[in-house]
C-alpha cells in the first residue's frame, strides 16, 4: 500500500501581507534630541533664554547702548531705546561661568569619588557634606565684603559652591557605570583611570551632567540678584538685576514702576526658562521617562 502525499499549493509571493517598513535605527542622543524639539515648553525656554542672550551680547553692537555701566544722568527716565535690558550682561556673565565652574569641579570630583571607591570615596564624600552644611550666602557674603565683588570673583564664589550637588550626581551615575561590562573590558585592555573617566565613565554620565547645567544656571542668577539686593552684589560704575531692583525699590512708590517691574520679569522669565529646558533635557535624556 502505498501513501500518496497531499499535494501543496505553491507559495503566492505576489499576495503574501506585508510586514510593514523597517525604520531606520536611531541612537540614543538622536532620539533625545527628538523627544526634546516635541516638548513645546522646552522650545519656549529656549526662544526666551536666546532672546535675553542675544540682546545682551549681541544686541549692543547694532543699538549702540551701554547694558553694563550705570548711567546716573538717565536713571530715572522712562523706559527707552538706548538702554534695553541694562545690567542683564553681567547676570548672564555670572551665571553661565558658574555654572561651568561648578559642573567642571563636580564631575571630576564624583567620577574620581565613585571609580575610586572605599576609603577615598568616603572621603571625599564627607568633604563634600561638609561643604554642603556651610550657609551658601553667609560665605559669599563675607568673600564680597573682604574682597569686593566683581564678576570674575562673583563667579568663582558661587562656582566653588555649586560642585557639590553635581558631584553626587555623577558619583551615583559612576558608581553604576563602573560595574558594566565595557568598563571591565576598558580595565582588561590596560586603560588607566584617567582614560576610564575621560573615555567612558564621564561621557556615559553626560545627561546628568547636561541637565544639571541647566538649574546650575538658574541658581547662579539667582544668588546674583539676592546679593545685588542685599547690597553686596557689583558695584558702580557695574550693576546686575540684583542692584538694579536694590536701588530702585525705593522709586516704586513715586511711580518709577519701569525700574523694577522690568527687571524683575527679567529674572522670573531667565529662571524659568532654564528650569523648562532641564526639565526636558531630564525627560528626553531618561530612557525611564520618553513617552512611548
Amino acid at each position: 500500500m502505498t501513501n500518496i502525499a497531499p499535494s501543496l499549493s505553491p507559495l503566492d509571493i505576489t499576495h503574501a501581507p506585508e510586514g510593514g517598513e523597517v525604520g531606520v535605527v536611531q541612537g540614543g542622543w538622536r532620539l533625545a534630541f527628538r523627544e526634546f524639539a516635541k516638548n513645546k515648553l522646552a522650545l519656549i525656554g529656549i526662544a526666551i533664554l536666546l532672546f535675553y542672550v542675544i540682546s545682551c551680547f549681541i544686541g549692543p553692537i547694532f543699538y549702540h547702548g551701554n547694558t553694563i555701566n550705570s548711567d546716573l544722568i538717565h536713571t530715572n527716565l522712562p523706559p527707552q531705546s538706548g538702554f534695553p535690558l541694562e545690567g542683564g550682561q553681567a547676570a548672564l556673565e555670572v551665571g553661565f561661568a558658574a555654572a561651568f565652574i561648578g559642573i567642571v569641579i563636580g564631575m571630576l570630583w564624583g567620577a574620581i569619588a565613585g571609580l575610586a571607591g572605599g576609603i577615598v570615596d568616603s572621603a571625599m564624600m564627607r568633604v563634600v557634606d561638609v561643604f554642603l552644611s556651610i550657609p551658601f550666602l553667609f560665605i559669599v557674603l563675607i568673600v564680597a565684603v573682604r574682597y569686593g565683588a566683581s564678576v570674575l570673583g562673583l563667579s568663582l564664589i558661587i562656582g566653588a559652591f555649586t560642585w557639590l550637588v553635581p558631584a553626587r550626581l555623577v558619583r551615583g551615575e559612576v558608581l553604576t557605570l563602573r560595574t558594566r561590562d565595557f568598563v571591565a573590558a576598558a580595565r582588561t585592555a590596560g586603560s588607566g583611570r584617567w582614560r576610564l573617566i575621560n573615555r567612558h565613565l564621564l561621557p556615559n554620565a553626560l545627561g546628568v551632567i547636561i541637565v544639571n547645567v541647566t538649574f546650575n544656571v538658574a541658581d547662579a542668577i539667582l544668588a546674583v540678584a539676592a546679593l545685588g539686593y542685599l547690597g553686596f552684589g557689583l558695584h558702580y560704575p557695574n550693576q546686575d538685576w540684583g542692584d538694579m531692583l536694590s536701588n530702585a525699590i525705593q522709586y516704586i512708590g513715586n511711580g518709577y514702576w519701569w525700574q523694577v517691574y522690568p527687571v524683575g520679569a527679567s529674572i522670573v522669565l531667565v529662571v524659568m526658562a532654564c528650569n523648562l529646558i532641564g526639565d526636558a533635557l531630564r525627560d528626553s535624556l531618561d530612557v525611564r521617562l520618553r513617552r512611548r
